[in-house]
């Protein structure tokens, strides 16, 4: 196990480990202290026409599970790029939990979810991602933030073949999507989440100049 684990992390320039070290930790903050200064306020919930549209489909756990090797593998594939390109991704990602975190605590949102009642395998799931994890802390969806983080950090690239460029784009895509089907986000949260990081990763490619970028 350790000669594995030493193996990933071999894998992970040392340019980028310091970075992708705070954005773990960071993310962990921000979700969960913010939980935290934010109980007992009003939650607002911003719930649209749309979303009552939108089917619940418990199966779709395995997208919104899934998603965090997806993640994993992502990121780290980002941070291998060159120092300025890493930096740039990287810190564009702590950028965004740091807006994440101040809507968490100043526009606390929340939502209604469905009663799970059949006995399947992925409703069992959906009971347990439920009781794991409050609804609260929406808007922007971090889910579809980082999700469309790992896209958007290797778009246009050709240093990663066309195919995992477009299927990063189809799967975060999914994820995005069973953030809905899955009564864990509403339709804002997610249009939140996608802006917020095409925001952040275009306002840290003007901070952070990149003279080996592929456009």
């Amino acid at each position: 196990m350790n000669t594995e684990v030493n193996r990933i992390y071999n894998w992970i320039p040392k340019h980028a480990r310091g970075l992708l070290a705070a954005v773990v930790i960071y993310n962990s903050l921000v979700y969960y202290v913010s939980r935290i200064i934010a109980s007992g306020k009003p939650h607002f919930d911003f719930s649209l026409r749309i979303d009552d549209s939108i089917p619940f489909a418990a199966w779709t756990i395995l997208i919104y599970w899934g998603c965090y090797l997806f993640w994993i593998i992502n990121y780290i594939l980002c941070s291998r790029f060159d120092k300025k390109q890493a930096q740039r991704f990287l810190s564009a990602d702590l950028l965004g939990k740091t807006v994440c975190l101040f809507f968490y605590i100043f526009i606390p949102t929340t939502m209604s979810r469905p009663d799970i009642v059949g006995q399947d395998i992925f409703s069992v799931l959906m009971r347990l991602l439920y009781a794991l994890d409050a609804a609260d802390n929406l808007l922007p969806s971090i889910h579809c933030f980082v999700s469309w983080m790992c896209y958007i950090g290797m778009r246009g690239d050709a240093r990663y073949s066309l195919q995992y460029r477009i299927f990063s784009c189809l799967f975060a895509v999914a994820v995005c999507i069973s953030t809905l089907t899955t009564k864990q986000h509403v339709f804002i949260d997610v249009i939140a989440g996608i802006v917020l990081a095409e925001g952040c990763f275009a306002l840290t490619k003007r901070m952070i100049k990149q003279e080996e970028y592929v456009a």
